[in-house]
């Protein structure tokens, strides 16, 4: 799941909502196996081309250049710590 925009502050926001529904979840007792994040990098959609932007990692399409997100960091963090 995810969220197509250039603002990374409102899909670092998406993310942290998105996983206090999982931790949610999680504490009253539901089988949750796993979470996937859309995307992890900046991608092309049939429809609409290289926007919106879902990914947690920016693609320079002139250079190829990937630059990580905060949006990404912080989800890295998460998982590192197993938890946020």
């Amino acid at each position: 799941n995810g969220i197509g925009t250039a603002d990374d502050t409102r899909r670092l926001e998406y993310y942290r909502r998105a996983l206090r529904g999982v931790v949610s979840c999680l504490n009253d007792g539901l089988d949750i196996r796993g979470y996937y994040a859309w995307s992890a990098f900046d991608n092309f959609e049939w429809m609409l081309g290289y926007r919106p932007t879902f990914g947690l990692i920016a693609v320079d399409r002139e250079t190829q250049t990937r630059t990580v997100k905060p949006s990404g960091r912080w989800l890295g963090e998460v998982a590192r710590a197993n938890g946020f």
